[in-house]
């Protein structure tokens, strides 16, 4: 239909790529759990502009320059698994900085309290989308494999995959949004919880930077 090969197979396979955690969706859950659900919102945003042009990037083959050039595809693992790294070192610092003013948190009113520093989340999570090795290799190996190369618009099959991809994604990531927000809600009176999730999470983006110096194309 439309040049898709298998409609059923590529909305389950996108399902099960979507919930397994991920840089994306940890970091727009830490962002609504700190920041609220409109900041939230703009991680959100961000990811959906990184993926848009990782789907552009497919459509213009991609997949092709960089199996024919290694050394393109190492780059972009070493400047993504960077970008992983020092998030994930940032996550770690903050849950000490937590951990040291326990005290002063568990008097505080009940919001979360974290590392207030002016970011643009926006921004920041397109670049993490840009760098995220589950979309990389998704767009690049899983993505393509659903494109009939015999249908004469492959551009409109490319862009039904794109929507199927983005409301899943939306719907995903709206819910881990306002649950971040109860989580805040509930975490804001037990510190250790706040410094346990926080050092969890900056110890997965590590994780993730790691697998994606590992990651080899399909």
């Amino acid at each position: 239909m439309y040049g898709i090969t298998d409609l059923t197979a590529y909305i389950l396979g996108t399902i099960a790529i979507i919930l397994l955690p991920g840089p994306n969706s940890l970091y727009c859950l830490s962002v609504a759990a700190s920041q609220g659900v409109g900041k939230g919102y703009r991680a959100i945003a961000g990811i959906f502009v990184g993926d848009g042009i990782l789907i552009l990037i497919t459509v213009f083959g991609a997949g092709s320059v960089l199996k024919l050039y290694p050394s393109l595809f190492n780059a972009i693992k070493l400047v993504g698994g960077l970008y992983l790294m020092y998030l994930g070192v940032k996550l770690l610092i903050g849950a000490y900085n937590t951990f040291t003013q326990r005290a002063v948190l568990a008097g505080a009113s009940p919001k979360l309290s974290v590392p207030t520093t002016h970011q643009n989340y926006f921004y920041r999570a397109m670049i993490l989308s840009l760098t995220n090795p589950k979309a990389i290799l998704f767009f690049l190996s899983f993505f393509v494999q659903f494109v009939d190369p015999n249908y004469p618009h492959p551009l409109l099959t490319f862009l039904l995959l794109a929507i199927i991809l983005q409301c899943i994604s939306f719907v995903y990531l709206s819910i881990l949004a306002f649950a971040g927000q109860g989580l805040a809600r509930k975490f804001s009176q037990y510190p250790l919880l706040i410094v346990s999730s926080m050092s969890l999470v900056g110890l997965l983006f590590i994780t993730f930077a790691i697998k994606l110096w590992q990651a080899q194309l399909m």
